[in-house]
């Protein structure tokens, strides 16, 4: 008793280490990375008409993002897997400031366009990334929670940007440059800072680390090679089986309805609001608030989640919520009642993804892991693009948002429905293990 009791101590005095040294930093690179990638939502307010974009072309140019995200993603996340996430995500996050910043010098529909692809190349890899670097420090049961302290920094990231971005959209004609140009130059500065902070002060994997003691570096990897072990006994997979996986390919799908969802509200939501009839700096103010709840979803789940050991339900659930909070904004037409609608779609969109990214690294490991990690990832994020090119295609053909958000609600909903038919075996322990013993049999 005394040596579990010893142990036990040796656990909660290292993960609070390595949780205190690592979460602030990742969290707030996710959230500056979240702010740089969706900052375009509060320009549009005013850069749509100064350069002649309709709403089909700026959900192109929003979308077109991801082709390059999708495009880099796995060999990014492979050459992580190699250098270590110190140098490669600083590379990541120096060089999509410097775009980021570009952004404000776009003079039509073209430039836009590449500099938006351009922007997606350079991030990728970055959260597919930070997912891989958590399988390095936190054993399995920590990670639905480790996890939604990352998605933190997506509401978060979104309150913030409406607020602050709204501010400096009052800059307009300071120095001769407009409102929407200091969006990006002036938010686009953290995203540089930080990549040489990185660069200093992130560890790569815990015998590296010393901040750690001899004892508790002994521990941690001790338990993640012995979790490690244990997966690879059901059948280790190659990089080429574990990307041609049916649970990869039905994670991928999943992840592809949440993502069209959750980036049709993103990135269409301060307009919509703004139909209210509200001011700018009142519509900054009020799209905020669905993100400020959804944090509270986000947190709840991945207790929950963790504490109960299931991932699969938590999802269903969670996704079901995100479709029921899109339809009724959809049938609430311009409104306050619209808020509301979007503040639960936001609570199960964000609270699903604390449920759904613990899934992979229950029968992946090592170079599979972070290849199948980055397909996932990227085949999700091309929802980036079809959630907004879809739904502003369809506000210039009906004049609304009704029915682009009647369509993000039926992506939420399927999500729901191919994680309760197509993924038991990616969420199921029981399950999980017969396909893993399956798969190596092969």
């Amino acid at each position: 008793m005394a040596i579990a009791e010893g142990t036990q101590a040796i656990e909660r005095r290292t993960i609070a280490k390595v949780s205190w040294r690592l979460l602030p930093l990742v969290a707030l690179a996710y959230c500056i990375a979240y702010i740089d990638r969706s900052n375009i939502s509060f320009a549009a307010l005013t850069m749509n008409k100064d350069l002649g974009f309709s709403a089909y072309i700026y959900g192109w140019g929003a979308g077109i993002f991801f082709f390059g995200y999708f495009l880099f993603e796995i060999p990014s996340n492979l050459v992580l897997e190699k250098v270590g996430a110190r140098i490669w995500i600083a590379r990541i996050m120096i060089s999509w400031g410097i775009i980021s910043g570009l952004t404000a010098f776009v003079t039509g529909t073209t430039s836009f366009l590449v500099i938006r692809f351009l922007l997606g190349a350079a991030e990728a890899g970055f959260f597919p990334g930070m997912i891989l670097y958590f399988t390095y420090w936190f054993p399995s049961e920590y990670r639905g929670r480790v996890i939604s302290t990352l998605f933190i920094a997506q509401p978060v990231a979104n309150a913030v940007a409406s607020i602050v971005s709204a501010a400096i959209l009052e800059m307009d004609g300071v120095l001769g440059i407009k409102g929407w140009q200091w969006i990006f130059i002036i938010e686009a500065l953290p995203a540089v800072l930080l990549g040489f902070v990185i660069l200093r002060v992130m560890t790569d994997r815990p015998g590296r680390a010393d901040w750690l003691t001899a004892e508790e570096k002994t521990w941690l990897q001790t338990r993640i090679d012995g979790e490690n072990r244990q997966v690879e006994s059901a059948g280790r997979l190659t990089l080429m089986r574990a990307l041609a996986d049916p649970r990869v390919v039905a994670l991928s799908a999943i992840y592809l309805m949440s993502v069209t969802a959750n980036y049709g509200i993103v990135f269409f939501m301060p307009q919509i609001i703004k139909g209210i009839g509200l001011t700018n700096m009142m519509t900054g103010l009020v799209s905020s608030v669905p993100y400020i709840i959804g944090t509270i979803g986000l947190i709840a789940w991945g207790w929950s989640s963790d504490r109960n050991k299931e991932r699969r339900w938590h999802l269903i659930v969670a996704s079901t919520v995100g479709a029921l909070g899109l339809a009724f904004a959809a049938w609430s037409g311009a409104s306050y009642w619209a808020l509301l609608g979007m503040s639960a779609a936001t609570v199960g969109i964000y609270g699903s993804r604390a449920a759904f990214w613990p899934m992979p690294s229950m029968f992946l490991t090592g170079t599979a892991a972070a290849g199948a990690i980055a397909l996932i990832n990227a085949t999700g994020n091309l929802g980036g693009y079809f959630g907004p090119f879809i739904v502003g295609w369809i506000k210039d053909s009906t004049n609304s948002f009704e029915a682009g958000l009647y369509f993000l609600a039926a992506c939420s909903l399927a999500c729901a429905v191919i994680t309760l038919f197509a993924a038991r075996a990616a969420g199921d322990p029981a399950a999980m293990a017969r396909a893993n013993a399956a798969a190596a049999a092969e």
